[in-house]
């Protein structure tokens, strides 16, 4: 390791702070709901109930802050903030080092079974010679990083101070990378800046179009289809981006206060975006949902989470016309993914060495299928240099 200071860490809440979530839970008030409307206005309410009462009575978080903490966790100062990582060693004869990305309503947490599978494939079935040093990051002003305290901390920035963990505090002159959602931005912007520094970039999403836009004349059937498909979940699905992207600071007060409406507010988003058929537990546990609305409770991080949206809405990157991501690019398409374009489509944007379209699986690729989107990184850097 070279660079800044970095010291280890743990995960450790303290009582009063789950004294306090305890007795909130206890006095949850909840709303009322149209009778036969299910999830359609938005989280339902007989699932929420149900969701807060095991959370209140059975849920055990000291049992999963010791699971966090099998892993090694550190933090560094990176430009001024505190960025929390996971460095967990790969077991093989030459491990590359990967920088997994998560990004929102995510956490660390959604690597857990991801990244055993990474840092020891013989003990997965997989050949030691694929093994991979995981480094897996809390974004800033996401679970235990430092809140950003000034503004335009957006993929840009988030990813220059990724680059820089990797190369200038951790030593390596090489990496790979891997993201979905944020992340996949977050990537996809290391690899249009920082090329040279990066073996390729694996996505389970595709996060920037091409520079040359929708031309309606130039577009493919295939193109269209998308497109339109686009257009319904715009419609239909973004209430969440246009409020944390305009007003953030106005949604905070209630999801920072009431355990319920954080709960509430993202595991609806882990139902729609997941491959779960409208049961969100065929996708995920309940302590899986939970662990993670416990990252951003305990932390208080759903404030700042969510102004990612605002900076990048107010401070965008988009590719340069007549220009393309260059670093080489490898795309697991699972079929619940929130964007599915054609591959052709993501063609103009990047430099695509691998597609993959996944049987099944959706947003959360690295909670809802860790073996699928594990191979998948396995062989795609197989046959990088």
């Amino acid at each position: 390791m070279g660079g800044g200071k970095i010291e280890p860490f743990r995960v450790e809440v303290p009582d009063e702070v789950l004294a306090d979530l305890r007795a909130r839970l206890n006095n949850t008030r909840f709303p009322d709901e149209l009778p036969d409307t299910a999830w359609e206005y938005g989280t339902n309410l007989a699932y929420l109930k149900e969701l807060v009462e095991y959370w209140r009575t059975k849920y055990d978080w000291r049992a999963h802050e010791r699971e966090i903490n099998r892993f090694a966790h550190f933090k560094a100062r990176v430009d001024g903030l505190g960025i929390h990582f996971i460095h967990e060693k790969g077991n093989g004869p030459n491990p590359r080092p990967i920088l997994l990305i998560h990004g929102w309503p995510g956490s660390i947490c959604e690597f857990m079974e991801l990244i055993p599978m990474l840092t020891d494939p013989a003990a997965h079935g997989g050949d030691p010679k694929d093994s991979f040093t995981v480094i897996a990051p809390s974004l800033p002003g996401y679970g235990f990083s430092d809140r950003p305290r000034a503004r335009a901390m957006n993929i840009q920035a988030m990813a220059e101070m990724l680059h820089q963990l990797m190369t200038e505090v951790l030593g390596y002159r090489r990496y790979a990378v891997q993201g979905g959602d944020w992340g996949a931005a977050i990537a996809s912007r290391i690899g249009e800046v920082h090329a040279d520094s990066v073996f390729g970039i694996h996505l389970n999403m595709i996060a920037i179009g091409p520079a040359e836009g929708r031309s309606a004349p130039e577009l493919t059937p295939e193109e269209k289809v998308f497109l339109g498909d686009m257009e319904k979940f715009r419609t239909a699905e973004t209430g969440y981006q246009w409020i944390q992207g305009t007003k953030p600071q106005t949604l905070a007060y209630g999801l920072n206060d009431s355990p319920a409406g954080l709960a509430a507010w993202i595991v609806e988003k882990f139902r729609t975006w997941s491959d779960c058929h409208g049961d969100v537990e065929r996708s995920f546990s309940r302590d899986q949902l939970l662990t993670n609305v416990m990252i951003y409770w305990v932390t208080q991080t759903i404030n700042s989470s969510t102004r990612l949206y605002y900076e990048a809405r107010h401070h965008p990157w988009r590719l340069k016309p007549g220009t393309r991501i260059e670093a080489p690019t490898g795309v697991a398409m699972f079929p619940a993914e929130l964007v599915r374009p054609p591959r052709h489509w993501a063609e103009r944007a990047y430099n695509v060495r691998r597609w993959t379209a996944m049987p099944n699986g959706g947003h959360f690729a690295a909670m809802e299928q860790p073996q699928l989107l594990a191979a998948d990184i396995r062989e795609f850097y197989r046959e990088l240099s």
